[in-house]
């Protein structure tokens, strides 16, 4: 057994993101093989993803506030504590938080084969795509 020692919160780029959005890394990959990627993410009011796709999928579970998530072509999505999403691998999206509340979600992800390219990050989500 391995007890892992606290690793600093981050703050996620602007490159990605829009609005203030932190991060706390939960697991990853430790013995060859795995590719396993959990976090913590917590958004602020109006912040949101860029939008991107994963090679192998991601899955969110909201824990707290009010997620919106919309896949390329879709319908926005609101999600709320105890809800879990499921974006299929390729599939673009963005997820965030609403506009007038906190929002904390748990990120899973397959890494693949090669981590850096995982997650191929695209364009940021206009504020007219975020408010439709």
């Amino acid at each position: 057994m391995q007890i892992d020692p606290r690793q600093p919160t981050r703050k996620n780029p602007p490159e990605q993101f829009t609005g203030d959005v932190w991060l706390d890394p939960i697991a990853s990959p430790r013995e060859p093989g795995q590719h396993m990627v959990v976090a913590r993410v917590r958004f602020a009011p109006g912040a949101r993803t860029a939008w991107h796709s994963h090679v192998l999928g991601q899955t969110l579970h909201v824990t707290q506030g009010v997620a919106w998530v919309q896949s390329r072509g879709g319908d926005k999505v609101e999600a709320h504590p105890g809800q879990t999403l499921y974006c299929p691998p390729g599939e673009e999206h963005w997820h965030g938080a609403s506009p007038d509340t906190f929002m904390e979600h748990l990120a899973m992800l397959e890494l693949g084969d090669d981590p850096a390219t995982g997650t191929t990050w695209l364009e940021h989500v206009t504020d007219e795509e975020y408010i439709r």
